[in-house]
């Protein structure tokens, strides 16, 4: 993928992730990161896991760094001290 295509999936997982994890996100910048990181941990586990997406090209992309988004937001919920994941 080239760099416009990781910044659009990154931000459109990262808002949707955000949104439905609750809370107002990271900012635009902060949902790009997290989408994009979730990218990355969505790929991981859909390759260690032997899952295949179920949908193709764009939309597959950005399921997968969906998928890495959200574990990366709940990873992160339950890390902060004295915040609650629901």
């Amino acid at each position: 993928m080239d760099l416009l295509t990781w910044i659009i999936v990154g931000l459109l997982a990262g808002l949707i992730a955000s949104a439905l994890v609750g809370g107002i996100g990271y900012g635009l910048i902060g949902d790009i990161v997290v989408g994009m990181v979730g990218a990355l941990i969505g790929g991981w586990l859909f390759s260690t896991l032997r899952i295949a997406t179920p949908v193709g090209g764009m939309a597959g992309n950005i399921l997968v760094a969906f998928v890495g988004a959200l574990v990366l937001l709940v990873l992160i919920r339950l890390l902060k001290p004295g915040r609650r994941l629901v």
